[in-house]
Parts: structure tokens; sequence; C-alpha cells
């Protein structure tokens, strides 16, 4: 089986630059999640980076996020 390479992405959130770095296919299904919503891709990252605990990435968060279908 052959890994994906990781893309990484970078935002500004909350006036604070961030990278993220996932996989395609989580960046696919963010994607589509965030179309469904009429929300940019960074206004979906954004409300998850608000609502996430301190102690839960934000790489986990949005694969939690896309494993779940929102």
């Amino acid at each position: 089986m052959r890994c994906k390479m990781l893309e990484k992405r970078s935002f500004s959130l909350s006036g604070h630059r961030t990278s993220i770095a996932l996989e395609p296919e989580f960046w696919a299904a963010l994607q589509a999640m965030a179309d469904a919503q009429s929300l940019s891709l960074v206004g979906l990252i954004g409300g998850v980076d608000s609502n996430r605990t301190p102690e839960q990435p934000l790489a986990s968060a949005l694969r939690v996020l896309a494993l779940r279908g929102g």
C-alpha cells in the first residue's frame, strides 16, 4: 500500500497565520462540506478552530469532521 503525501495549506485564522497538513482526500471532503454550507474553506476551518478544545490539534479536528461528514 502506497502512502499519500500530505498537502500543506496556509490560512489566516483569527489574525494568525497557520499551516495545516492533511491528505488530499480530507481536503476534498472539507471543501465539499464548505460548498454544501455555502462557506469558504477558510470559513469552515475557522469555525472548527473556534469550537475545538485547546488540547485537540486543528488537523485532528478537521479529520474527525471530515470522517463524520459534518
